[in-house]
């Protein structure tokens, strides 16, 4: 199991860089279609060209593939170290892959949108590209990270919450171009925003557990369910700033523009948390 981890997670790796550059094969097929009138909007619908769809799901194809080969490299590596994906920034970066890449399939399919692929695509690659530039091997479990199961959980729903934001940008970046309505090829400005909306629904929930889950551990590792923690504050923040999207679109009834952009700095929000260990410091730099 230990030499086929890592032949399993370039096979990942290929699988979504191809996957990418179908989903791209792919609007530019919409961008075209749609100049000639043959179709509007980038909804998939049964009388939509073959030449259109064959890129679409050649790049769903690729996105399933590489997800097994994701799952089976996490689940060798988790059977020859005997803990979950939780020790460094190498797992860290292949359990949100992950995430981003179940998230994107469950969208997918609930919308019948592909073009968001084009976005998301590259930045699950991305993970697994920047996993690949760093040490693969695996230490000993310090103490504070020697409660399995709990720490197994936190990452789990964490992976849930930070895919389902990254669809959330994705649909706001494209929302953005889409806002007037003039780019036929993209899904419609609304779909867009419902999109983006559904995104933070499922994962914000998740986003809760998994500071709670967090709040335990540091109860268990170091004594206090919160301290401060540059991560933790950092975490802490990016929950607000989905917090307030949501208080703004349900409460006071943002729509559009303003609330994508709320999304597009939520994003920003998690990946200066994620990447916070280089620079805050504090308890969760031994990542």
């Amino acid at each position: 199991m230990t030499t086929m981890e890592p032949f399993m997670f370039m096979a990942a790796l290929i699988s979504f860089g191809v996957s990418a550059i179908f989903y791209l094969w792919y609007v530019v097929r919409m961008r075209r279609l749609s100049r000639s009138g043959a179709t509007a909007r980038g909804e998939d619908a049964p009388g939509d060209s073959l030449l259109l769809l064959e890129p679409g799901r050649f790049a769903t194809m690729m996105v399933v593939l590489g997800l097994v080969f994701l799952t089976l490299s996490m689940t060798f590596r988790t059977v020859v170290t005997g803990h979950g994906p939780f020790t460094n920034m190498y797992e860290y970066s292949q359990a949100w892959s992950w995430g981003i890449v179940v998230a994107l399939l469950y969208f997918q399919r609930s919308y019948r949108l592909k073009a968001i692929g084009v976005l998301v695509m590259p930045v699950a690659a991305g993970f697994l590209l920047y996993a690949y530039s760093l040490p693969s091997r695996s230490l000993p479990l310090i103490p504070a990270l020697q409660q399995n199961l709990l720490l197994t959980i936190h990452v789990a729903v964490a992976m849930v919450a930070y895919g389902t934001f990254a669809i959330g940008f994705a649909s706001a970046t494209l929302y953005l171009f889409q806002r007037r309505g003039r780019i036929g090829w993209l899904p419609s400005a609304s779909l867009l925003d419902d999109l983006g909306y559904r995104s933070v629904a499922v994962g914000f929930p998740f986003m809760t557990l998994t500071i709670v889950l967090g709040a335990l551990w540091a109860d268990i590792a170091w004594g206090r369910y919160w301290g401060w923690d540059p991560k933790e504050t950092a975490s802490l923040v990016t929950w607000l700033l989905y917090g307030g999207y949501l208080h703004a679109r349900l409460v006071a009834g943002w729509r559009g523009t303003r609330s994508n952009i709320l999304l597009i700095v939520g994003f920003a929000g998690v990946l200066f948390t994620y990447f916070g260990n280089y620079f805050l410091g504090g308890l969760h730099s031994y990542a």
